[in-house]
């Protein structure tokens, strides 16, 4: 089960595509959305991480970060935010241990990757949103984006 919503969010330290460790609570005071999507290279998870990157001035004009989270290596999110054109959205690899994070927040699913899911993190560390998505359903980004 996913973690509820008023609980505190597991901390984290995950490396971004570019090789820089993003720590969950190095963003206290920002809001936090962290964006799993089960896998790079597949259709839907590239419009969810580039709908981050489209937004990302306005996450910011609402002091909030967005971090696209996958159970894939750091070298392939490497790869992949180049041919997304992702530059500023950090793109983490929950690699290893193996899915640690997504089994933190409950979202593991027993072939080994995370389910498609949005989790907004308050400024305080206490979770706002919570949604598991349909494997093949996009999140809508103006959900979120109302949301905040």
């Amino acid at each position: 089960m996913a973690v509820a919503v008023g609980t505190k969010a597991p901390d984290f330290s995950l490396k971004d595509q570019n090789g820089t460790i993003h720590t969950l609570s190095e963003y206290l005071g920002k809001k936090v959305i962290l964006s799993f999507h089960p896998l790079a290279f597949t259709p839907v998870c590239a419009v969810q991480m580039q709908d981050l990157e489209k937004n990302k001035a306005t996450f910011a004009a609402k002091n909030t970060i967005a971090l696209g989270l996958s159970i894939d290596s750091q070298f392939a999110k490497s790869a992949w935010s180049k041919e997304l054109d992702i530059a500023e959205t950090a793109l983490l690899a929950d690699f290893f241990p193996h899915g640690k994070v997504a089994e933190e927040y409950g979202i593991l699913r027993q072939e080994g990757f995370s389910e498609r899911a949005v989790f907004i993190i308050d400024e305080k560390g206490i979770v706002l949103f919570s949604k598991v998505y349909p494997i093949k359903e996009l999140p809508d980004i103006n959900e979120l984006l109302q949301y905040l």
